[in-house]
C-alpha cells in the first residue's frame, strides 16, 4: 500500500494563489513554544520537522493581532514589525521541505485564560456577556476600538506576507472574537454591529476587507469557523453556513476551515481537542454540508488520526483537505510513511490529550506521551550513533522499557528486552479496559512496533532476576519493572470487603451492588472505575482525595468524563481522605478540616490509591558489576508520559 492507495490524500490542490502537494494539514494549535510573543528556535524546529515529514499545509498557531489579544502568558504575537524576522525564519524552514505555510490571525475577545504577570487583564468583546469557563466579564468594545482591531488584522496579515508566509487564516471559530460578534446570545449590540445577521457579520467582513487591502492578490486568506459549538447557547450549523455564503459572495475568501466546539463552556471546549471518547472524523458531516454550500475549498479537522480516515472523507467529497494535527504530533513522519505504504509503521495518535493540549493548559511546551521527541526536536531530533556499542538488557516490556529498548537499539546497541508476561504493554493493558479508553492500548502496540523496527530482541514470558543478568552478562541493565497497586494498611481493612482497581479491571472479584471508590490519585482510574461499575448497574460513590474528580487529568478529558459519569448517577464526593472501614461502612476524613465523613450501606470498597514501585530487581542487582538504570514506575510511580520520556532519556544517554 503506497500513495496510490490514497489517491485523494496525495493529490495536489490549488488554494487561492498557492498549491499544496497533498491534502494533509497541520491545523493551528498552540505549542507554548513562543518566547515573549516571538517565534523561537524550538517552534521552528517543531514545525520544520512536520514539513520534513511530508505535511502539505502547515497552519501555524494563533498570533495575537492587537495588544488586547494576549489571552495567555505564552501567546505568539504579530502586532508589531519587530516580530517579522521570527516569522520569516519559520516560513523559510517550512518552505525548505516543500510544505506551504499559513498563519492564524487571532483575537480571543472575552476568552482570556490568564494575564502576563499574574493579574487579571481586561477582556474586550461585542457585549458584556460573561464567559462561563474562565469567569471573565468583558468590556463592550467601542466603535473606535472595533476599528482599531479590524485594522490590526490587516497589519498582521501584511507582516505575515512580508515574512514569506503563503497566507493567513482568520480564527472565527471556537467562540473567539469574530464568533462572539456572530452569536446573537453574545452580541447584544444595537448599533451597526449587532441585531441582524448582516450586522453581526459586519466585523468579520470588515476584517477580511482590511486584510485584502494590505496584501497581494496571491496571498491566501482563509476563515476558520465552527459548525456546531456544542454549547447551551450555540451558533448552529445553518447559521454558520449562511454566514460563509455571505462572506464568499462578498469576495476575498480562498477557503473555509471548519471545526466543532467553543472555548466558552466546559461542554463545548472539549471539541477544541476532542479526546478518544469522541469518534473519529466526526466533523465531516458538517464539512460536507459546507462543501455543498460554497465554491471554495473546505478544510476539516476533528479526530482524523489515520490516513485511511482522511482518504475516506476526501473520496466521499466531504472535504478538500484534512487536518491531522495530533496524528503528526504523535508521528511527524506519518505523511511520508503513508505515501510509502508503511501503514503498520505509523504511530497513530490515541487522543489521550496528556502531553499535547495537556501541556498547554499547564503552560509547558507541546509534546506527546508516545513520542516525547515532539517539542524536544532540538534535543532529541537527531540522536547520535552509540560509540562504542554495548550489550543492554531491558527488564520490563511496559512503556518505559519499550521506549528505552527502541532508542537504544536505534542508536546501535545490542538490546534484549525481557517481559515476564506473555504480552507487552504493562499497565497499558489495564488502562485500555476502562470505558472509552480502548484506544489507549495503541500506546503498547506503537511502542512495540518501534522496538521491533529498531531491532530489539523481545523475550516474553520470562522474568528477570540476578541469575539471568549474570548469565547474560550485559554491559548495562535498564530496570523498567513497573509498579503494583498500592494497598496501605488502614483501620478495619480486614473487616470490610476491600478490593483494588486492578482486580476489578481483570474481572477477578465480584464487587456487589453498592460500591465506594477511594480515589487518591484523582486520575483516569478512579473516574473510569466509577463509569464502568455504574454502567454495569452498581450504585457508585466516588470519593476523591482532591478538590474535584479527575483533578490530575487534562481538562477536556476530565470535563467530558465527569459529564458522562454524572449522567450515570455516580455520586462524587470531594475532599475525602480514606481513614478506615468495617463490614458495611467506609470512613473518611475531610482533607481540609479533618472532620469525619461516614459512608454507610456499602458492599465493596474499591481502592484506587496509586501504585508502589516494583523495586525487587534493583535491590537484587546491588553490587553487580555493570551499570544499572531505573526508569518509569520502577523508579517511582507516575504516568505513561513520564515512563516513555525516561525511556527516551536513558536511551539517548547510554
Amino acid at each position: 500500500m503506497a500513495a496510490s492507495s490514497f489517491p485523494h490524500l496525495f493529490s495536489p490542490l490549488r488554494i487561492g494563489g498557492t498549491s499544496i502537494r497533498n491534502r494533509i494539514m497541520s491545523t493551528g494549535h498552540d505549542t507554548s513554544l513562543a518566547h515573549q510573543g516571538e517565534v523561537s528556535d524550538a517552534l521552528i524546529a517543531y514545525q520544520e520537522t512536520r514539513a520534513k515529514g511530508g505535511c502539505g499545509l502547515i497552519v501555524t498557531q494563533v498570533a495575537g493581532v492587537h495588544h488586547t489579544a494576549r489571552y495567555s502568558s505564552h501567546v505568539l504575537m504579530v502586532d508589531d514589525d519587530h516580530f517579522i524576522p521570527g516569522f520569516r525564519r519559520l516560513a523559510a524552514a517550512v518552505h525548505r521541505h516543500g510544505a506551504r505555510i499559513v498563519g492564524q490571525l487571532f483575537h480571543p475577545g472575552r476568552e482570556i485564560m490568564e494575564g502576563q504577570d499574574g493579574s487579571i487583564p481586561a477582556a474586550y468583546a461585542p457585549s458584556a456577556v460573561p464567559n462561563e469557563r474562565f469567569h471573565v466579564l468583558p468590556v463592550p468594545l467601542s466603535l473606535g476600538m472595533i476599528g482599531e482591531i479590524v485594522a490590526a488584522y490587516g497589519e498582521g496579515a501584511r507582516r505575515l506576507e512580508e515574512a514569506g508566509y503563503d497566507g493567513c487564516e482568520v480564527v472565527a471559530s471556537h467562540g473567539y472574537l469574530p464568533a462572539q460578534f456572530l452569536n446573537p446570545a453574545l452580541n447584544l449590540r444595537t448599533d451597526g454591529y449587532g441585531g441582524s445577521p448582516e450586522n453581526r457579520l459586519r466585523f468579520l467582513q470588515e476584517t477580511i476587507a482590511a486584510i485584502r487591502a494590505r496584501v497581494g492578490a496571491g496571498f491566501v486568506v482563509g476563515v476558520r469557523i465552527t459548525g456546531d459549538e456544542k454549547d447551551h447557547e450555540p451558533l448552529g450549523e445553518a447559521e454558520a453556513i449562511g454566514f460563509c455564503r455571505m462572506l464568499e459572495a462578498a469576495g476575498g475568501i480562498d477557503y473555509f476551515n471548519v471545526i466543532a466546539g467553543t472555548s466558552a463552556s466546559y461542554q463545548g471546549a472539549v471539541h477544541i481537542v476532542p479526546p478518544m471518547s469522541i469518534g473519529t472524523g466526526y466533523v465531516a458531516p458538517f464539512s460536507a454540508a459546507m462543501k455543498r454550500a460554497v465554491g471554495v475549498p473546505v478544510l476539516v479537522a476533528g479526530r482524523i488520526n489515520q490516513p485511511q480516515i482522511a482518504e475516506r472523507i476526501l473520496a466521499a467529497g466531504e472535504a478538500d483537505v484534512c487536518g491531522m494535527t495530533r496524528a503528526m504530533i504523535a508521528d511527524p513522519q506519518m505523511p511520508a510513511k503513508a505515501a510509502a505504504g508503511r501503514i503498520d509503521d505509523i504511530r497513530a495518535c490515541i487522543a489521550c490529550n496528556q502531553a499535547c493540549i495537556g501541556h498547554f493548559h499547564k503552560g509547558y511546551g507541546i509534546s506527546c506521551i508516545q513520542h516525547p521527541e515532539t517539542g524536544r526536536e532540538r534535543q532529541y531530533g537527531e540522536l547520535r550513533r552509540a560509540e562504542p556499542a554495548k550489550r543492554v538488557l531491558v527488564a520490563g516490556g511496559g512503556p518505559a522499557g519499550l521506549k528505552a529498548a527502541a532508542v537504544l537499539a536505534a542508536r546501535g546497541h545490542e538490546v534484549t528486552l525481557y517481559e515476564r508476561c506473555r504480552q507487552l504493554g504493562g499497565q497499558v493493558l489495564l488502562a485500555q479496559l476502562l470505558p472509552t479508553r480502548a484506544e489507549f492500548g495503541g500506546l503498547a502496540t506503537n511502542l512495540a512496533r518501534e522496538a521491533e523496527l529498531a531491532g530489539v530482541k523481545l523475550v516474553k514470558g520470562r522474568a528477570v532476576d540476578r541469575a539471568l543478568v549474570e548469565a547474560e552478562a550485559p554491559d548495562a541493565v535498564v530496570v523498567a519493572t513497573g509498579g503494583r497497586p498500592r494497598r496501605p494498611d488502614f483501620e478495619g481493612r480486614d473487616e470490610a470487603y476491600v478490593v483494588d482497581a486492578w482486580q476489578v479491571l481483570k474481572g477477578e472479584v465480584n464487587v456487589g451492588q453498592r460500591v465506594v471508590i477511594a480515589d487518591w490519585r484523582c486520575d483516569w482510574i478512579g473516574l473510569g472505575l466509577a463509569e464502568k461499575l455504574a454502567t454495569e448497574g452498581c450504585s457508585v460513590r466516588l470519593c476523591v482525595d482532591g478538590v474535584m474528580a479527575g483533578e490530575t487529568l487534562p481538562w477536556y478529558v476530565r470535563d467530558h468524563t465527569v459529564g458522562r459519569v454524572q449522567k450515570l448517577g455516580v455520586e462524587i464526593r470531594t475532599y475525602h481522605r480514606l481513614y478506615g472501614a468495617d463490614g458495611g461502612t467506609a470512613y473518611f476524613q475531610h482533607v481540609a478540616n479533618g472532620e469525619p465523613l461516614v459512608l454507610e450501606d456499602m458492599d465493596t470498597l474499591v481502592l484506587s490509591l496509586g501504585h508502589d514501585r516494583e523495586g525487587g530487581l534493583e535491590a537484587e542487582l546491588e553490587g553487580w558489576r555493570g551499570d544499572v538504570h531505573v526508569v518509569g514506575d520502577a523508579l517511582t510511580p507516575r504516568t505513561a508520559e513520564e515512563a516513555v520520556l525516561e525511556g527516551l532519556k536513558i536511551g539517548a544517554r547510554l
